[in-house]
């Protein structure tokens, strides 16, 4: 028995191990031992959790149970159907592994006792049916908004994804968001900084922006979302002081149910301090919910006279339905 199979079986036997149990049951060097984990990372036969000090190693069920079973229906999977579900399926399971593409699709399919054949059909024909909203990579939402509120300040609403879809839930981005922010894990911050970079750009470019604002969290974390994005971006445009003012107590966005509640949190709390002129101004959210903040920062600056132009608002993610609450960001 190799060393391979030694590491696996007694991980199986003990369930979660160091990498310091392993060297003292193999009796090799500390270097040996993390050698055959990175082979048997790479080849997905074990998962790592944890960070140093604590690590911990199990062997992956999610892939381990499918592997043969995906080969086999692999083939019978034509290269377009391939590449759309590479480019935006992400699945993060129950257990915390982030499975992107045709992996995380047939563990997702596995999970749910469903035909991963017959289901990238209804996925390819659902994906379409939300992808025909998106022109350029941005969905316009303007006519959500105006239909919302009485008086809008913003000249253009965009969001780069729907956060959700119908029978896959939460789409790559949608997942993305939602648990960078929960975890404040910088990797998945970075990755989705990266992603909508160009989408950003775009806006900035098509918009002659010369001034950016982000809109600020409520919520005190020790990683911000919201300002890892805005140093990841590094834009070359001058950046707007936008900021939340501190209450006795705290009240996310997400909390308040009604529009009308969002609206005063919004008035009541945002503050714009830049005194610049600016062209064209872009406000830049993590995700769209009743769409009262991005309006309200808007009034802000609008009354201030720091823009003689346009004012466009641009989020990762909105609703299909509509401006109303997505209560988990």
């Amino acid at each position: 028995m190799n060393t391979s199979q030694k590491i696996i079986e007694y991980i199986v036997k003990h369930g979660q191990v160091r990498g310091s149990e392993l060297v003292d049951y193999l009796e090799i060097t500390d270097r040996a031992v993390r050698k055959q984990l990175k082979n048997l990372l790479d080849n997905d036969m074990v998962i790592k959790t944890g960070k140093p000090p604590r690590v911990y190693y199990s062997i992956r069920p999610e892939t381990n149970n499918i592997t043969q079973k995906k080969e086999d229906q692999l083939k019978s999977i034509d290269n377009i159907s391939k590449d759309l579900i590479k480019d935006n399926f992400l699945y993060i399971t129950p257990r915390g592994t982030m499975l992107g593409g045709l992996d995380g699709f047939f563990v997702w399919c596995d999970e749910r006792k469903l035909d991963p054949i017959k289901t990238i059909s209804t996925y390819s024909k659902t994906l379409n049916k939300y992808q025909q909203y998106s022109k350029h990579g941005l969905i316009d939402g303007t006519y959500r908004m105006q239909s919302t509120f009485d008086e809008v300040a913003l000249d253009k609403v965009f969001y780069i994804d729907f956060y959700a879809i119908e029978i896959f839930g939460k789409t790559k981005l949608g997942q993305l968001l939602l648990f960078a922010k929960q975890s404040q894990n910088r990797e998945l911050i970075n990755r989705l900084a990266d992603i909508i970079k160009p989408s950003v750009q775009q806006v900035i470019r098509e918009y002659e922006i010369d001034g950016v604002g982000f809109i600020p969290p409520t919520v005190k974390r020790e990683l911000q979302l919201i300002r890892q994005v805005q140093k990841r971006l590094n834009l070359d445009t001058r950046t707007l002081m936008i900021n939340k003012v501190k209450t006795p107590v705290a009240v996310p966005q997400k909390t308040l149910s009604k529009i009308e509640d969002r609206v005063i949190n919004a008035r009541e709390t945002m503050v714009v301090e830049s005194n610049d002129s600016y062209s064209n101004i872009l406000l830049i959210d993590d995700a769209v919910g009743s769409g009262a903040t991005l309006n309200e920062t808007a009034k802000k600056i609008r009354q201030r006279g720091i823009c003689s132009g346009k004012i466009i608002g641009l989020a990762i993610t909105g609703s299909f339905k509509g401006f109303e609450v997505i209560s988990e960001v």
